[in-house]
């Protein structure tokens, strides 16, 4: 953890304008990623996972608002020129989205849209282009990537989709890959052939990944640490192995509960109570007090920093030394 981070946030904020108000959809959040890390990023939905990765790389819409600090190689995104993001996208940071089928253009082979993400970072002639397109199809698992380059998205099943996704995403050799629950609507045997591909492509390449995911086990396998999110806050960040250990926020410790564990047959779930809130005016205190077991007096009025406890772990709850070792069921 001794190196420089690839990419820092600090203070990310976004407020959404709606007809009901601000929405604050990230609420100050601080994350740092090093070179060759891979960062899970967690939560509830609506915790803001997803639009924090997009403001990284100025992907949302007119109407939000986008403050605070996203430095990736001491350079600060948000306040580069559009140009310059233009450089940044694919070739410094490569994002994969959430469905392949809808990120991808129907209309547009496979080849040709790896092959455009080359002729925007004027990556090599035409031949050139088509024999690293085939190179890089070959590297994500797509048999037979010659004939394959001529085929149409909805010609691919779902998993050889998400693997078209990540070929292009990877086509510029980006430093930093932002992927945005990339498993989703996959069966649990190609998930874990898409998970383990990412994980060997960071290893080789030497790439840090920013990895969104609402499955505690996928961040517990793939994961060097953790930071998770609620309400648009960063409550606990910390190595995956502490974090599974040894929680140091209630939100965190509620999760772990919550999951289903091996153990006696038809055993009750332990949902966590209440609904998350709503975000369309500024949360006084610990947004997760209302749904607190543990919460203190002061949870619901004072915000709790986000506080270091060791290297590469920090907590922001007050009742952290309140909360009882945790032990999977």
């Amino acid at each position: 953890m001794s190196a420089a981070p690839l990419l820092s946030l600090r203070g990310l904020e976004v407020v959404f304008a709606t007809r009901r108000g601000a929405l604050h959809a990230v609420d100050g959040v601080d994350l740092d990623v090093r070179p060759g890390e891979i960062l899970g990023l967690v939560g509830e939905s609506g915790s803001g996972k997803s639009v924090t990765l997009r403001a990284i790389l100025g992907l949302l819409r007119g109407s939000a608002r986008v403050s605070g600090e996203v430095a990736f190689a001491g350079e600060d995104l948000l306040r580069a020129p559009p140009r310059r993001l233009e450089q940044i996208r694919g070739a410094g940071i490569g994002m994969i989205f959430q469905e392949p089928m809808t990120a991808l253009n129907p209309v547009l082979t496979i080849g040709v849209q790896i092959e455009e993400t080359l002729a925007a970072h004027g990556q090599g002639d035409a031949r050139a282009r088509r024999a690293r397109a085939v190179e890089l199809m070959r590297e994500v698992g797509i048999p037979a990537p010659e004939a394959r380059l001529a085929n149409f998205p909805h010609e691919f099943s779902g998993g050889m989709r998400q693997r078209a996704m990540i070929a292009i995403a990877l086509a510029a050799a980006p430093r930093l890959l932002l992927a945005d629950e990339p498993t989703t609507a996959l069966d649990v045997t190609i998930q874990d052939q898409i998970l383990r591909l990412l994980k060997r492509l960071t290893d080789e390449l030497g790439m840090a990944m920013i990895l969104v995911t609402h499955d505690l086990g996928v961040v517990a396998e793939t994961c060097d640490r953790v930071s998770v999110m609620y309400a648009g806050r960063v409550a606990e960040t910390a190595p995956v192995e502490t974090l599974f250990a040894a929680p140091r926020h209630a939100y965190t410790h509620a999760l772990l509960r919550s999951a289903p564990h091996g153990g006696t047959p038809r055993a009750p779930l332990n949902p966590i109570r209440g609904q998350p809130p709503q975000l369309v005016a500024p949360l006084p205190g610990c947004a997760f007090a209302p749904r607190c077991d543990f919460a203190l007096p002061a949870c619901g009025a004072e915000r709790p920093p986000l506080v270091e406890l060791a290297p590469a772990q920090a907590s922001a709850c007050l009742a952290r030394d309140r909360l009882p070792p945790w032990r999977a069921p």
